[in-house]
């Protein structure tokens, strides 16, 4: 905002698998990700990293260890987002491989309200740490570790090859020189 006080910013959540086409469609200017879109005629910029975690309130009996096992999740009320993405269907599919299984028991359309629901210690929630910063800073939830699932993935900003904004093609450029800062 310093560099270009009067370039406006609007921030909207979009089903991860939308954002290729409505970036390429000129609705939006850029999209994160953390999986590479199949569509062609995008730029990816690698901006930062970030793991999934069992998020848990504080008195919780998984709070002070420092992994957790598929397993032990098995035995939570799980609170999930309702809009499906590549790193739902992941999780999912790995629970499912171990035969393992995920007692949903909420599923919520925001992260604030995941979160607050875990707080509230209404289940536990599988989220991107980063998600969770402030919470996890505050220690209002603890990050845990899950083996066998969590891992870095790569936080990509995607945007058009060509035909990009004289205010995108500045923001790029920040992005560029400013990467996010790893989570974890």
């Amino acid at each position: 905002r310093q560099g270009y006080p009067d370039i406006a910013i609007d921030v909207r959540r979009v089903p991860a698998r939308q954002i290729a086409v409505e970036v390429l469609q000129g609705s939006l200017d850029f999209g994160a990700l953390t999986f590479h879109p199949a569509e062609q005629g995008l730029l990816e910029v690698p901006v930062g990293s970030d793991e999934l975690v069992l998020l848990v309130p504080p008195s919780h009996a998984l709070a002070k260890r420092k992994q957790v096992a598929m397993e032990d999740i098995a035995e939570e009320p799980v609170v999930a987002h309702n809009d499906p993405s590549p790193a739902r269907e992941r999780v999912l599919r790995l629970f499912e491989e171990r035969h393992v299984p995920l007692r949903m028991v909420i599923s919520l359309p925001s992260l604030d309200g995941i979160k607050r629901a875990v707080e509230m210690r209404l289940g536990v929630a599988l989220l991107p740490r980063r998600c969770a910063i402030t919470e996890i800073a505050n220690r209002r939830l603890f990050a845990i570790p899950v083996a066998g699932v969590s891992r870095r993935r790569q936080v990509t900003l995607v945007c058009r090859k060509a035909h990009r904004s004289h205010a995108a093609d500045a923001f790029l450029t920040v992005a560029q020189d400013s990467k996010i800062r790893d989570v974890g």
